[in-house]
């Protein structure tokens, strides 16, 4: 049982929720970009929130189904089809073999996620399946995927008799992505260790002008163009520990946001940390998109974390309920 990538992507990897433990010998976790939508995706199709999933960027590959299967796309809408027919986001989906997914255009977003149920049929690397391409390993042979390679996935029942011959068929449930009442319109920060080495001028500068992410952002860090931002203390930091979302400040007064494959540990001053709840939303802004940051405070930022986390409890107790009764049908 395996899909066979018939046109390569930009940059499709393999991730999970990260390899979490090893940040002291250098490894960094990695993981999902958009951890929101990966695990909403894993829960669609009845997995565990950790289960592998390919994530990718656009323009996205062409996979080609060699069996049946039960697959979600999610995050990034980058306009998918299966066999020239368009599906939707954030449904499960019975996809025949012989039946290619493929994806059109950028409609909106950065990270697209792949699920199919079961999970991919690869080895872990330290306890995950995440790709370290700096490294080659975990993840598919530790590249992102090229063309004709064949990726397997784990052994599962056939679902040929819910098709009728059909290349696909859509599940009428959707998981609902909205795990705030008012989904947030700016990318809340918490003051860092190195906050107050700007002046309060510019301190403002910083949470009341936009920035812009530039083209040379990755998954390491998204590079920020903008006001700059110069400290008032002229010292040297000794190198300190960094995570998925610490803010640095250059030396020319530009700013960069570190990401999924950030390295552990950085000696620029660390001016403002991203709240968790609030990466998965950094994570979808695209290269020459906006972004603006409010300052908020440990309490608010734990409540927005444990309604997120609570919100994709329920997504997963629902989706396989809902998965478990259509199955047994």
């Amino acid at each position: 049982m395996s899909l066979i990538v018939i046109k390569p992507g930009i940059l499709d990897t393999v991730q999970d929720a990260g390899r979490f433990g090893y940040q002291h010998l250098g490894i960094n976790p990695g993981g999902a970009m958009d951890h929101f939508s990966a695990q909403t995706v894993n829960f669609l199709v009845g997995n565990s929130p950790r289960e592998a999933v390919i994530e990718m960027h656009f323009p996205a590959a062409a996979f080609l189904f060699q069996q049946d299967a039960i697959i979600a796309v999610g995050g990034a809408d980058f306009l998918p089809s299966i066999d020239g027919e368009h599906i939707p986001l954030w449904h499960p989906i019975i996809i025949n073999k012989n039946s290619v997914l493929q994806f059109h255009g950028i409609k909106k977003g950065a990270q697209c996620y792949l699920a199919i149920k079961e999970g991919l049929d690869i080895p872990k690397w330290l306890g995950s399946f995440s790709t370290h391409t700096k490294a080659g390993l975990g993840g598919f042979h530790g590249r992102a995927l090229q063309k004709n390679d064949v990726v397997p996935f784990k052994p599962h029942d056939c679902y040929a008799k819910y098709l009728s011959g059909r290349d696909f068929v859509v599940l009428p449930w959707q998981a609902d992505i909205r795990w705030s009442p008012s989904m947030p319109e700016k990318i809340c920060v918490l003051p860092g260790h190195e906050w107050n080495w700007i002046p309060e001028t510019l301190q403002s500068e910083f949470i009341n002008k936009p920035f812009t992410i530039t083209f040379s952002s990755d998954r390491m860090g998204y590079c920020l163009s903008g006001v700059p931002v110069h400290s008032n203390i002229k010292a040297e930091l000794i190198s300190s520990a960094v995570s998925f979302g610490t803010v640095q400040l250059l030396p020319d007064g530009q700013l960069i946001v570190l990401m999924a494959d950030h390295q552990t540990a950085g000696g620029y001053p660390r001016i403002a940390h991203v709240i968790s709840a609030h990466l998965p939303l950094l994570a979808q802004v695209r290269p020459g998109e906006k972004i603006q940051f409010q300052i908020t405070d440990i309490v608010a930022a734990e409540q927005q974390l444990i309604r997120q986390t609570n919100h994709l409890q329920q997504l997963q107790y629902a989706c396989k309920l809902r998965l478990d009764e259509f199955l047994k049908v």
